[in-house]
């Protein structure tokens, strides 16, 4: 197999619902376009990589998909969650459709065939990572911004979040998904949600090298030679290795009350400053998501791939109706209040019994 870069070998670009497609020198590139909305996820973009995807999948001229955000800001923030809450709102059906044909997206990229590079060049969050962490060589940048922020609007980190996230080593996974904090390279390759760094300033060498890539090996060997020359896979003083003894001390808690009580009260490592802030920060996001994303990640640490996206799907179905989702939007995207009504408003005003009703049901949904 030998790179090829003629105007024979290079398909037109087409633009279809925000998203970028183009084959170069047998390598299916997409890119989210919605720069000016940080590449958030519509449905009509959702369609459009599933198609791509499964295009190329069938295509023996393709050997490999990179997949980027447009602009400098974002590789993809999200899904459009003003959208699914006028949906809501609206007595429409889109919010629903979004999340099945979301994750089945996800889905589909964690089983794909074929090796999938993902530049997380900017913001990566909810929706962004559920595209990414599925991906075979997951690239991030100094730029990179990368989190699971869903409890911050009454939500729950979903597109796959119940699988990765829990099997982050110790307790990691479960205080980024309770907590909804983003991080940065050092800490994304620290954690395993990254597997290499590449300065930003040679992104544009890297698709240089694509382009002329001789493949030889194997596509996945190949891409992996070429990021081996640009990037590295460890960074120095991630913060989160020196908080590890804290994290996992504190979100091994029996529930999120006890965790927020050990953080006001307890000192592991000379970690109090950060412990008090953390705790503080909680304060601020719905009981109810905090709870439930605990349930949901020491469930979902048992539980195998397709299994997780169906707890998640099985957790959305009831969330507009019964979460705190619609509040959170209201308050911070909506209104821009910025004072949500969470309910219940408190740690100790949440039952125990409620939180598990969420679970109720499981496993004939997911069987």
């Amino acid at each position: 197999m030998t790179a090829q870069v003629s105007s024979e070998a290079s398909r037109a670009e087409t633009i279809q619902f925000d998203v970028v497609a183009q084959v170069r020198n047998h390598i299916g590139h997409l890119t989210l376009n919605r720069p000016a909305g940080l590449n958030a996820l519509t449905l009509d973009m959702v369609r459009s990589l599933t198609e791509h995807l499964r295009s190329w999948a069938d295509d023996p001229s393709v050997y490999a998909v990179v997949l980027r955000g447009a602009g400098e800001k974002a590789f993809c923030a999200g899904g459009d969650i003003r959208s699914l809450y006028d949906s809501f709102k609206n007595g429409e059906r889109l919010h629903e459709d979004f999340f099945v044909e979301e994750y089945a997206l996800d889905l589909a990229i964690h089983h794909y065939r074929k090796p999938m590079l993902a530049l997380m060049d900017g913001f990566v969050l909810g929706g962004g990572m559920g595209l990414v962490q599925g991906a075979d060589l997951r690239v991030v940048t100094e730029r990179s911004r990368l989190g699971m922020p869903e409890v911050a609007i009454g939500y729950f980190p979903d597109v796959g979040g119940s699988y990765f996230l829990s099997r982050l080593p110790g307790e990691l996974g479960t205080y980024l998904g309770v907590t909804g904090v983003q991080i940065r390279a050092a800490d994304a390759l620290y954690c395993g949600l990254a597997d290499w760094h590449l300065d930003s300033g040679r992104l544009a060498e890297l698709d240089q090298k694509l382009d002329h890539l001789q493949w030889r090996v194997s596509p996945l060997k190949d891409l992996q030679g070429v990021l081996a020359k640009l990037g590295v896979q460890q960074l120095p003083d991630a913060p989160l290795a020196t908080l590890r003894p804290a994290i996992d001390h504190f979100f091994a808690q029996r529930d999120v009350a006890s965790i927020v009580e050990q953080l006001q009260a307890v000192t592991v490592n000379g970690s109090h400053e950060w412990a008090l802030a953390t705790a503080e920060l909680m304060l601020t996001r719905s009981p109810l998501a905090m709870a439930v994303t605990l349930q949901m990640l020491r469930r979902g640490r048992h539980l195998p791939l397709e299994q997780c996206f169906a707890l998640e799907l099985h957790l959305d179905r009831q969330w507009f109706e019964r979460g705190d989702l619609i509040e959170g939007v209201r308050a911070l995207i909506i209104d821009k209040d910025k004072t949500p009504r969470w309910n219940p408003p408190t740690l100790h005003g949440l039952a125990e019994s409620h939180v598990e009703s969420f679970f109720q049901n499981f496993e004939q949904v997911g069987s």
